[in-house]
Order: structure tokens, then C-alpha cells, then sequence
């Protein structure tokens, strides 16, 4: 049943690295040089930005005679001390998408391997994006192992960027708001979510997106949990809060639909009830384990209860 083991619950998508992130060799130019003439290293096979699969595990090649250091990201060293390399790519069109290839990754090679795509993802991306100086417009050339970019004319240094997202479920006497964007397949509901605005903490941003999506306001935000997106580089940031009422008013430029559902409704569409009132978000979502999550809450006190009567 959702919500009552979590030790039997899968990890959202991206999330699991057991990379090193040797943080002292991208920024030791010789270390560098060292490790990437390891015979050991190995370089993350993408297809512009999509993954490459073979036989349930993400394609790694050793690195070409002719390769060079400065065209490639560093991702990290793995458990089996190899170094782990990204080609960057100067050009990946316009087609940046994410598309059903890419999300169903998850689906198809271990936990840790979807993480180590999902970074390679973002910052071969980043790079693509960001070849010139946000401050004099120069060209910019990589560093620091590819996680940095550095201007030769002004000297600016730019980092890759993480950009950060609230989703959230608001409370109101045992049930949570669920909502619907246009472009969902029909019947797909999920929690709310939103861009992080300067200048604002994550509480503010539930409060706000919520009162600006679906006219609901909330307080006592708790924090839940987090998951890397990488399309193209987000970290989404689960949360709850308590609703002081359960009045709506959507937005139809971001909403197309919201209600508040109780839970057995959403172990309902958890489990794939044909019956139920909604989709629910695919696994590899955060939303998903949000909602895993709320449940585990709902239940804890009947459970509780009936341990102790017993």
C-alpha cells in the first residue's frame, strides 16, 4: 500500500549519484591532464542530449587517442575509480526538448546511471547555451573541468546555472489540491509548481504560486524532499502547506483545471485504478513521491491507532 514502506520505495528520476565529484582535480589543471589520460576513464555516449542505452546500462566508451582534455566535462570519478567524461558539443540545434526518450531513461538503466545522465544532460546543455559573456559578449571557453566558463576578454567567470522549483500540495481538512496544465495528457493531475523568484525563500514561493495558480492561500510550509531536473536544469523543491480555506479561483493561463482530492482518491489513481478520478504523475516524478509521501502522513494515525487497540 502507498505511503506505509518506505524502504521499498524506488528514488525519484536523476536522483542517486555515487559519483565523486573530485572537486580537487577539476581544479588542478595537472591532476586534470592526469585523469584523463587514465586508461580507466570513460566517456558518457550521448546523442546530442539524449541518452544511449545498451543492454540496460548507459553507454561508456574509452576515450579516443585524438580526444581533448578542454572539450570535455569531468562528471566525476565512479565507485570503480574511473573517471567518468562528457563530450561538450558546440551546437545541439533548437531542438532542446525533453523528449520520450530521454524521460523514459529512468525506466531503463540502474538508479545511479539515470542520475549520471541527468548531469551530464545539464551541463552539456548549459555549455551549448552559454558560449558567449553575459557581460562584454565575448567568447567564453571552458574551465575548471567544464564547470565553469571563463571570458578571455573580460575574464568573467559564469557558472552552470540551477534553476530553483517549488511544487507543492496544499492542505485543507484531509485532502490535497491537485491541478492540471493545458498540455497534460487527458486526465493527468499533479501538485502545482512554480519558479522561485529573487529575492523570495521557498515558503514565500508555495505561498505565492499557490495564491497566483488556484486563489489559494497557505501557511506552515514544511519541506519534503528535492529532485534534479534536468531539462533543462531545474531543482525541484516538494513541499506541503496548510490551506486556510478551500476556495478556488484558477488562472486559466496556467491551470486548466484543479479540485481537492482525499486519499482514497489518490491511492486510487496511485495504483492505477481505472476507476479513479485522475492520472497520477509517472514514478520517476517527485510529484509522485510527494503525493507517496502525503499518504504516509494520512495514514500514520489510523495506523498508529489500530496498533495500539490491538
Amino acid at each position: 500500500m502507498h505511503g506505509t514502506d518506505p524502504a521499498t520505495k524506488a528514488v525519484p528520476g536523476f536522483v542517486g549519484s555515487n559519483l565523486d565529484r573530485v572537486d580537487h582535480i577539476r581544479t588542478n589543471p595537472a591532476l586534470l591532464t592526469e585523469t584523463f589520460a587514465d586508461p580507466a576513464a570513460r566517456l558518457l555516449v550521448l546523442d546530442g542530449l539524449e541518452p544511449v542505452e545498451v543492454d540496460g546500462h548507459l553507454l561508456l566508451e574509452p576515450l579516443t587517442p585524438d580526444a581533448r582534455v578542454e572539450d570535455h566535462v569531468l562528471l566525476g570519478v565512479d565507485p570503480g575509480k574511473r573517471p567518468i567524461f562528457a563530450r561538450l558539443v558546440a551546437n545541439l540545434g533548437l531542438n532542446l526538448v525533453p523528449t520520450p526518450r530521454s524521460r523514459a531513461i529512468a525506466d531503463l538503466v540502474p538508479t545511479e546511471e539515470v542520475a549520471l545522465y541527468g548531469t551530464a544532460r545539464s551541463l552539456v546543455h548549459w555549455h551549448a547555451r552559454h558560449r558567449y559573456c553575459s557581460v562584454c559578449g565575448e567568447t567564453t571557453q571552458p574551465v575548471k573541468a567544464g564547470w565553469a566558463r571563463k571570458c578571455g576578454a573580460c575574464a568573467a567567470e559564469h557558472f552552470p546555472r540551477t534553476d530553483p522549483v517549488v511544487i507543492m500540495l496544499a492542505e485543507y481538512r484531509g485532502r490535497i489540491l491537485l491541478g492540471r496544465q493545458h498540455a497534460w495528457p487527458p486526465g493527468r493531475y499533479s501538485a502545482l509548481a512554480g519558479f522561485v523568484e529573487p529575492g523570495e525563500t521557498i515558503e514565500e514561493a508555495v505561498a505565492r504560486e499557490l495564491l497566483e495558480e488556484a486563489g489559494v492561500r497557505v501557511h506552515k510550509v514544511r519541506y519534503v524532499m528535492s529532485q534534479p531536473w534536468p531539462f533543462p536544469s531545474s531543482l525541484m523543491i516538494a513541499c506541503i502547506g496548510e490551506a486556510l480555506d478551500d476556495a478556488l479561483t484558477l488562472d486559466p493561463t496556467e491551470i486548466e483545471d484543479a479540485f481537492w482530492c482525499d486519499a482514497d482518491q489518490v491511492r486510487a489513481a496511485m495504483a492505477g485504478d481505472p476507476d479513479a478520478p485522475f492520472l497520477a504523475p509517472p514514478t520517476m516524478a517527485v510529484a509522485w513521491h510527494l503525493l507517496d509521501h502525503w499518504l504516509a502522513g494520512v495514514a500514520a494515525p489510523s495506523l498508529v491507532s489500530a496498533s495500539a487497540s490491538a
